[in-house]
């Protein structure tokens, strides 16, 4: 496995403690480490698509179109009203394996997060996870990686990025 991909599990588990306890918001968020240790940052929902297809196609390509050798995305699940996780997963390019954390999240009586546990690590096969294929080959339409180019400029400005260089 990736350094990136150990250093962005312990990164995201803190981002979502910050998120969820600090501003009492949880995200759907992505994020991706290419080789030079450039990561990107955003949040899934903020993107201009309305099927769920459209944005894991536009995910695919940028992990593709930026040679990511990671990748992460997590989200709120919400087991019944009083049993809520936040979860995410981090998919390497070059392993089998990828790493999912997952933390329990205590809210209090006004629906505001109160507390996190600490997020519990575990290697599953990438095959395993429903986003976990985003390194395969995507065919696109010219047209289409057009959209995806001109979102992503668009999208650049407003996103965090920063370097994870060694």
């Amino acid at each position: 496995m990736h350094l990136f991909s150990e250093n962005l599990a312990v990164e995201i588990s803190s981002y979502y403690r910050n998120l969820a306890l600090g501003h009492g918001v949880v995200p759907k968020v992505f994020t991706l480490v290419n080789a030079e240790g450039d990561q990107y940052l955003f949040f899934i929902d903020d993107l201009p698509m309305g099927s769920d297809d459209e944005k894991n196609q536009f995910l695919a390509y940028i992990v593709q179109a930026h040679e990511a050798v990671c990748y992460a995305r997590g989200t709120l699940v919400i087991v019944e009203k009083n049993q809520q996780f936040i979860e995410f997963a981090v998919i390497d390019r070059d392993d089998t394996d990828a790493i999912v954390c997952s933390a329990e999240l205590t809210r209090d009586m006004d629906d505001k997060p109160i507390s996190l546990s600490e997020f519990d690590k575990t290697l599953v096969k990438k095959g395993s996870i429903i986003f976990g294929g985003l390194f395969e080959p995507v065919q696109l339409s010219e047209e289409k990686v057009e959209d995806f180019e001109s979102l992503w400029l668009e999208m650049k400005s407003k996103i965090l990025h920063r370097s994870m260089g060694l």
